[in-house]
């Protein structure tokens, strides 16, 4: 019987040093696969933005108006686990939408968004949106070959809502923390969140907006132009 146990317990730890080594070459996979996704964008000039948020964050509203007020030509990719209800919307304002359905995958990935480019006019994009899965932990560690993150948060996800996902931020180029005008209705401490986005990630810029009453859009599209031109 002690045989027995033994050779279990190797089993398990076998089965848990392989999961580890796929998942190593899972990332790698990915990661070229980005770096492939980004000369593509390059060769093009187009400008991409990984917008990621929890759901109902406001991710899509910014897209939408973002759209309007840039005086750029807008391309978006929209992720969802059932893409067409964000797709929809974007196509209302006549730009190149492409949905990507991810199933049962909380995260989109560069094979993924791979397939989306070669079904966009990138000719006649200037920024690209790609709006990933709403979650705040699955699009961690997948780059998708954009040139910056936008991590998109709301006041009525809690002011705790930086400490329970901290790895989300601190590689985010840009945070806005959106619907301040409920902060106060929801018991949440907007400064607060950003001062807790400042611990984990000191030199990234964050931005109160409230969508609702165009508070803080300027500011969004100057973090976004800054980063075209650098």
């Amino acid at each position: 019987m002690v045989k027995s146990g033994y050779k279990q317990k190797k089993v398990i730890n076998m089965h848990k040093i392989a999961e580890v080594e796929i998942q190593h070459d899972i990332m790698v996979a990915n990661k070229k696969l980005a770096q492939r996704n980004q000369r593509i964008l390059d060769k093009s000039g187009v400008f991409s933005v990984d917008v990621v948020g929890a759901i109902g964050s406001g991710k899509t509203s910014l897209i939408e108006v973002l759209i309007q007020e840039m005086n750029y030509k807008i391309g978006v990719i929209a992720g969802d686990v059932i893409s067409k209800f964000d797709a929809g919307r974007f196509q209302k304002y006549n730009v190149p939408v492409v949905g990507l359905n991810t199933g049962k995958e909380c995260h989109l990935d560069a094979h993924l968004v791979e397939h989306a480019l070669e079904d966009l006019p990138l000719d006649r994009i200037d920024i690209l949106f790609i709006e990933n899965v709403g979650n705040l932990i699955c699009p961690v560690d997948f780059d998708l070959g954009s040139h910056m993150r936008m991590v998109v948060i709301s006041v009525s996800e809690g002011d705790d809502t930086v400490e329970k996902h901290p790895l989300i931020f601190k590689d985010a180029d840009l945070v806005v923390i959106n619907k301040i005008d409920i902060a106060q209705a929801v018991g949440a401490d907007e400064e607060k969140m950003v001062n807790d986005v400042k611990m984990l990630n000191p030199d990234v810029e964050v931005i109160k907006s409230s969508l609702k009453l165009g508070e803080g859009v300027d500011s969004i599209i100057k973090a976004i132009e800054k980063f075209m031109n650098e």
